[in-house]
């Protein structure tokens, strides 16, 4: 928990309840930040295996993962190369295009880019993100053309590879899996439509809605493509996947989430809830699938 990321706040608060979670289990569990910590005193001090509650860079991005490898400590999540793909939401998009799974046109964008060009080409409003951070930190919704190299420079403060991706419009879903499962999934309605860092972890003001409302063929439909979209990336053990539903019913994948949030505010926990497992429960399934390589 912890780590060095962008994140490191909300990884904190996650990090926090699965360690009450598991030693409410009875597991003798331990917090461990890489960010205070030399990596290999995991294996020193003898630890059996690792709850990876980490978030973002360093974390969520194989980076972790292939150091537990090399020390043969089973770990939680998606194993090295699933984890770097779907940190890289440009990559992400290219596995997800060519197996057939609907995702928002993008762009990489440079400080040299053409701006009207790329307004032109994804339409506006469009998305301005970082391409390897999560939690929508540095994401802007860009209205117009011109306000396109301030949302860069707002985006490479945080990563240098940045993107510019196409706005869907739509209902917000998102779909959770745990082992070959996919959990129900949740509607979210957040204020003014922005599902922001604020409202993400924050704010009581989003509104979440599990079951989504959708009637039981189509929530069938939507979380089978949520488990493609997971096995194409290679992902395994639980991860989350954010996409957007058009009124028309299509679907639109924005990204995948190999370490989800599990604050108060996260997504996860309440469809497992949903599904009849406690946070406990949750927690303890998610270690019982770790795994090495």
């Amino acid at each position: 928990m912890g780590g060095r990321s962008a994140e490191r706040e909300v990884s904190l608060m996650s990090g926090g309840n699965v360690l009450d979670a598991l030693r409410e289990a009875g597991i003798d569990a331990h917090a461990f930040d890489p960010a205070e910590r030399e990596i290999f005193e995991i294996k020193r001090d003898g630890f059996e295996r690792a709850f990876i509650a980490l978030h973002g860079r360093y974390g969520e991005d194989g980076t972790v993962q292939g150091a537990l490898e090399m020390m043969g400590i089973p770990y939680t999540g998606s194993g090295v190369m699933a984890s770097a793909l779907a940190m890289d939401k440009v990559r992400t998009k290219m596995m997800w295009s060519a197996a057939g799974i609907p995702t928002p046109r993008c762009e990489v964008l440079d400080a040299g880019s053409d701006w009207a060009g790329v307004a032109s080409r994804l339409g506006l409003p469009l998305i301005v993100k970082p391409v390897r951070e999560g939690s929508t930190i540095g994401l802007t919704k860009v209205m117009r053309a011109s306000d396109l190299p301030q949302a860069y420079a707002n985006a490479a403060h945080h990563d240098p590879m940045v993107m510019a991706e196409e706005f869907i419009d739509g209902a917000e879903l998102t779909g959770g899996f745990l082992g070959d499962d996919a959990l129900p999934l949740i509607r979210i309605e957040a204020p003014q439509g922005n599902y922001d860092y604020q409202n993400k972890y924050f704010s009581d003001a989003t509104k979440y809605h599990c079951p989504c409302g959708l009637d039981e063929v189509e929530e069938s439909r939507i979380r089978s493509l949520v488990m493609r979209s997971a096995q194409v990336l290679g992902c395994a053990g639980w991860g989350r996947a954010d996409l957007i539903r058009r009124v028309d019913g299509s679907v639109q994948f924005l990204e995948m989430n190999t370490s989800p949030g599990m604050t108060g505010h996260s997504l996860v926990p309440m469809a497992a809830r949903q599904a009849g497992l406690s946070f406990t429960d949750l927690v303890t399934r998610i270690l019982e699938l770790a795994h090495v390589g």
